[in-house]
């Protein structure tokens, strides 16, 4: 919205506001109805199931490949807390300056804080990763 003034602005935002909030308080039904589909059905169920099952054994995978792919690439640190973590994501204990190094001088891009989205390490990738994080933690 384009308003002539800073206080018009502001009550234009109030009423937007109040207008959006029925969208965030009020997602859409059709995840719900996927997932009663799914679970409604015996074979789609231990379909559903079989699948989350093997991403689940993949990222554990790409944990253990990316630990094994530091110690390779020569790094002499402790990199175990990767594969103790669980989920999606890992906190590499990187700092904002090594991963900042990771970005600007590796393309190699992670939240702030060290954390690494482990849905994003694959086979094909995980050997540059660990070389690029030795080179900027050791």
């Amino acid at each position: 919205m384009v308003c002539p003034t800073a206080e018009e602005a502001g009550k234009v935002l109030s009423q937007l506001k109040i207008i959006i909030r029925a969208a965030y308080s009020n997602p859409p039904i059709h995840g719900a109805h996927i997932v009663r589909t799914i679970l409604s059905d015996a074979e789609l169920e231990k379909q559903w199931y079989s699948e989350c099952k093997g991403m689940a054994d993949r990222i554990i995978e790409m944990r253990q490949l990316l630990v094994d792919n530091l110690a390779a690439a020569g790094s002499t640190k402790d990199w175990s807390h990767i594969t103790s973590q669980i989920g999606m994501f890992a906190y590499s204990g990187m700092s904002k300056e090594q991963v900042e190094s990771l970005r600007y001088d590796h393309a190699i891009y992670m939240t702030g804080d060290g954390r690494i989205s482990m849905a994003g390490v694959t086979s094909a990738n995980v050997a540059r990763l660990a070389e690029c994080m030795v080179a900027v933690t050791e």
